[in-house]
């Protein structure tokens, strides 16, 4: 068993690190912009992906429906998002970055990768392409085996 004791320290290293680099980048968002990680996680998959569903949101940020509603009605609220109707189909309603939230974006994100350089200055570039590559592929395995359904 000391396989599956080895997995179980890597997947609370790997989780820990990931909390870690998350609370850091939350704090910037409240100190420089009033705002949280997962609103700028919203944010972030609209830029990348154009004007998306709800549904899509959830999925990209794999986050529940309801949380995503909520951070839509606040984003709604400061006109750094809209909602359109799916031309194809009127009972689809996408939301999708306004200028605003374009111009907003931008600078959130360019703080982002500022904060994220600076938390992993320490790293070799040959290190973070290593990990990169370590972690491309863990989560290729992670795929394959939810699509599977055998995530015990």
């Amino acid at each position: 068993m000391p396989q599956a004791s080895e997995s179980v320290r890597l997947s609370l290293r790997l989780l820990s690190t990931g909390r870690l680099i998350e609370r850091e980048v939350d704090a910037l968002m409240r100190a420089r912009f009033n705002s949280t990680i997962a609103r700028f996680d919203f944010l972030a998959a609209l830029d990348r992906h154009g004007a998306l569903t709800l549904g899509e949101v959830s999925q990209y940020l794999l986050v529940s429906n309801g949380n995503i509603t909520q951070l839509r009605t606040r984003l709604s609220e400061e006109a750094l998002i809209e909602t359109e109707q799916d031309p194809d189909d009127r009972r689809i309603q996408r939301v999708r970055l306004t200028r605003q939230g374009e111009s907003v974006f931008k600078q959130m994100a360019k703080a982002h990768a500022a904060c994220v350089d600076a938390l992993l200055r320490d790293l070799s570039q040959a290190d973070k392409n290593a990990l990169s590559r370590l972690l491309d592929a863990a989560r290729a395995s992670l795929r394959r085996k939810v699509t599977k359904g055998a995530t015990a």
